[in-house]
């Protein structure tokens, strides 16, 4: 089952528990079936990878794993702080805000 979630893709995070607890980066790509996110330069993970057309070389890659959405807190664009996010209806369309500074996300 798929969840409503209340971190996008291309919004600030930071990563509030764990190993990288303090890190802070945008969201690239959010996985909704596991409830994961994986977040720019934070969770970094070396994999290995075999020689191929697109990479003859192959060796050691850097890249960024997923992180729980329970280990994330959105950043709130105008105070730099974490917060809480809301909806509400504005006209007629639903809109994201912030809980601290009450703006339009």
């Amino acid at each position: 089952m798929m969840t409503k979630l209340k971190i996008k893709s291309g919004d600030v995070v930071r990563v509030i528990a764990g190993d990288h607890k303090g890190s802070e980066g945008k969201v690239l790509r959010v996985n909704r079936e596991d409830n994961k996110a994986i977040v720019e330069g934070v969770n970094m993970v070396s994999k290995h990878t075999k020689p191929s057309a697109k990479n003859p070389q192959g060796g050691i890659v850097k890249k960024e794993a997923f992180l729980h959405i329970s280990n994330l807190s959105l950043i709130d664009p105008k105070s730099k702080e974490i917060t809480k996010v809301g909806t509400r209806v504005e006209g007629d369309k639903k809109v994201r805000f912030s809980k601290k500074s009450n703006q339009v996300l």
